[in-house]
C-alpha cells in the first residue's frame, strides 16, 4: 500500500460511536480524578524538581523529538501527525498503577497527572498545531480540516477539565461516595475504552493488516523514545531512581483515548491518524507493564532485598 492509499483511508465509525467514546473517555477522567487531591497540585510547588523535569519532557521535549522521528521515520503524513498528536496529549491513566508496579514515586507520577491533566487542555492544541505545521506534509493536512486550536481547547475542557474539577470535587466534599465509586468507574471506563479500540480496529481489520508493518514499527519506536526522554531527561538531572521511574512512565504512557476523541472530532478518522493512535492505545499498555515488571524485580536502595 502506497503512503498516498494510506492516507486517504477513512476509519468506519458513526456519530453515535463518537459520542459514546467522548462520554467513556469523560468517564475515565472522572475515575482518575477521583484520586486526585489539592495536596497532588501543592506538591509540585513544594517539591518542583521531579515533578517539573518530568512535565518539561512531556510537553516540550517529546513533541520536539516526536518531530524530528517523524521526519527520518518510513511513514506516511497521516501517521506522523498521528504520532505528534499522541506525543502532545497528557499521560494516560494507567501511568499512577505502573509507576506502583514499578516501585515508583506514586507521588510523583500522581502529581504530574493532575497537573499534566489540566496543562493539556492549553498544551495539546498548541504543540499539535506548533509541531504540526513544522513540517509540510502535515500542515497540508491541518489546513484540510481548518483545524481550529480553539474548538480543540473546548473539546479537551469539555472530556478532561470538567471531569476533572467534579471527581477533585466529589473527593473533597463526598469521600464517602468517592469510595464507593472510584473502583467500578476505573474498571468500567476501562474495559469500556479497550472495547472501543477492539472495535475501530474490528471494524477496519482489513485496512490494519494492510499498515500493520508500518504501525507497529513507528508506534514501538514512538513509545521507546518516550520511556527513554523520561528516563533520561531525570537520571540526567540526577533524579533519585524511584522518581527517575516514576517521570520516564509519566511521559512514556500517553492518553491515546484523548488521541483518538480528537482524530474522530476534527480529521474525521483520518486513517493514519486513528490506526496511529488506536495501536497506542494497546502497545503502551503491554511496554509499560513490561518496564513495570522488569524494575519491580530491580531493588532499590532501602529495599530489604538489597542496595
Amino acid at each position: 500500500m502506497d503512503a498516498a492509499t494510506i492516507d486517504q483511508i477513512r476509519l468506519n465509525f458513526n456519530a453515535q460511536a463518537i459520542f459514546g467514546l467522548n462520554v467513556v473517555i469523560g468517564l475515565m477522567m472522572l475515575g482518575v480524578s477521583l484520586d486526585l487531591k489539592l495536596d497532588d497540585f501543592k506538591r509540585i510547588v513544594l517539591s518542583p524538581k521531579a515533578p517539573g523535569i518530568g512535565l518539561v519532557a512531556q510537553f516540550i521535549f517529546l513533541p520536539a523529538f516526536t518531530f524530528l522521528l517523524t521526519l527520518v521515520l518510513p511513514i506516511t503524513p497521516s501517521m506522523a501527525l498521528g504520532m505528534i498528536l499522541i506525543a502532545a496529549c497528557p499521560g494516560g491513566n494507567l501511568s499512577n498503577i505502573m509507576t506502583y508496579l514499578a516501585k515508583g514515586n506514586a507521588a510523583v507520577s500522581i502529581s504530574m497527572t493532575a497537573v499534566s491533566t489540566a496543562a493539556a487542555i492549553f498544551m495539546t492544541p498548541l504543540n499539535l498545531a506548533v509541531w504540526g505545521s513544522l513540517n509540510p506534509a502535515t500542515a497540508s493536512i491541518l489546513r484540510r480540516v481548518s483545524l481550529n486550536p480553539l474548538d480543540v481547547f473546548t473539546t479537551i475542557f469539555m472530556i478532561l477539565g470538567i471531569p476533572l474539577v467534579s471527581g477533585m470535587l466529589i473527593s473533597r466534599f463526598f469521600p464517602s461516595l468517592a469510595d464507593k465509586i472510584r473502583k467500578p468507574f476505573k474498571v468500567f471506563s476501562f474495559l469500556v475504552f479497550i472495547g472501543f479500540v477492539g472495535a475501530a480496529l474490528g471494524a477496519n481489520w482489513q485496512i490494519f493488516l494492510r499498515v500493520i508493518g508500518f504501525v507497529v514499527f513507528g508506534v514501538c519506536i514512538h513509545n521507546a523514545l518516550a520511556l527513554s526522554l523520561g528516563y533520561w531527561s531525570g537520571r540526567l538531572l540526577g533524579l533519585e531512581k524511584r522518581d527517575v521511574r516514576a517521570v520516564s512512565i509519566e511521559v512514556g504512557i500517553q492518553n491515546s483515548a484523548l488521541g483518538l476523541i480528537l482524530i474522530f472530532n476534527f480529521f474525521e478518522g483520518l486513517g493514519g491518524m486513528a490506526i496511529i493512535a488506536a495501536w497506542w492505545g494497546i502497545w503502551h499498555i503491554i511496554a509499560g507493564l513490561s518496564v513495570a515488571t522488569f524494575w519491580s524485580r530491580r531493588p532499590l536502595p532501602g529495599d530489604p532485598e538489597g542496595a
